[in-house]
């Protein structure tokens, strides 16, 4: 098996593990788990934000302001190298009654068995 191949391997294992992770609910252990300390993370086409500190606590927040989750589905996955992509479905009512169903894809860039870049695609409208 190359090199390559095995790198390949190690991005779809890990990225399966963190993506069940995200499925069951356990957000912020995936996060402290799977994330580098320079991780930088972006919305569409919005100024990433820079370090897991700083994205953690935007976990957090996001996180707190979640009053029920209805249901969470991975529709699809792949990977690529050292990329993952991962495409969702997200049913939730934020605290405040305001209910949302989301469609996005995740796009992660692996590096040392942790993602170094993640960017998320979705509709805002």
């Amino acid at each position: 098996m190359s090199a390559s191949t095995q790198a390949t391997l190690d991005v779809a294992n890990l990225d399966r593990q963190l993506n069940e992770q995200v499925a069951k609910g356990e957000i912020l252990a995936a996060f402290d788990r799977f994330y580098a300390d320079d991780v930088s993370m972006q919305e569409n086409s919005d100024p990433p934000f820079v370090g897991k500190a700083a994205n953690r606590k935007r976990e957090e927040e996001f996180v707190a302001s979640v009053q029920e989750i209805h249901s969470v589905k991975l529709l699809s996955s792949a990977v690529n190298g050292d990329v993952s992509f991962s495409e969702w479905e997200f049913d939730a009512t934020y605290k405040g009654g305001t209910r949302i169903k989301l469609s996005e894809v995740a796009v992660r860039r692996w590096k040392n068995g942790q993602v170094a870049q993640e960017r998320f695609y979705y509709n805002k409208g």
